[in-house]
């Protein structure tokens, strides 16, 4: 039995119906057509998925759709309505990645760390972005691309 939910989607108040078993990663991939959160590993272990709601970041792979009934889901693709965010203008001039898979992932993860604090210390960008899994970069160059974006490493 499916049930409506009303969310708003990037800044789009949206109805949707969805069962009690849906995942809000499927919803926003299968339903909605929006591609930048991927399904990595389905339990929450690389961050691939994440996306913010309310303003702060979760892995949508572990989110019921049904829960953010009455709440607002950011994606990449929300968070670019005025073009690249600095954040991806920095990891692209670094070449922060390969398969670029985990991207959008690190991308959430990063703008909310930067929103919340301009000025992060290398050790809490670490601790941001620990929940994110990068199988081919070693993660080097994408701490550097937050570090620059926030004036931390020129």
């Amino acid at each position: 039995m499916k049930k409506e939910i009303t969310v708003k989607i990037n800044g789009e108040k949206r109805k949707i119906e969805v069962r009690p078993t849906d995942i809000l990663l499927d919803v926003l991939r299968d339903t909605l057509g929006l591609k930048s959160p991927k399904c990595g590993c389905g339990r929450g272990d690389c961050g691939t998925c994440a996306v913010l709601l309310d303003g702060k970041s979760v892995k949508s792979c572990l989110v019921l759709a049904i829960e953010v009934d009455q709440q607002e889901v950011t994606t990449l693709e929300g968070l670019m309505n005025d073009g690249l965010l600095k954040v991806q203008e920095k990891m692209l001039e670094g070449n922060s990645f390969q398969c670029g898979f985990c991207a959008p992932g690190f991308v959430v993860m990063s703008h909310e760390l930067l929103e919340e604090n301009p000025k992060p210390s290398k050790e809490e960008i670490r601790e941001a972005l620990s929940g994110n899994l990068c199988r081919c970069t070693g993660y080097t160059p994408i701490l550097e691309a937050v570090e620059k974006t926030c004036g931390c490493k020129e």
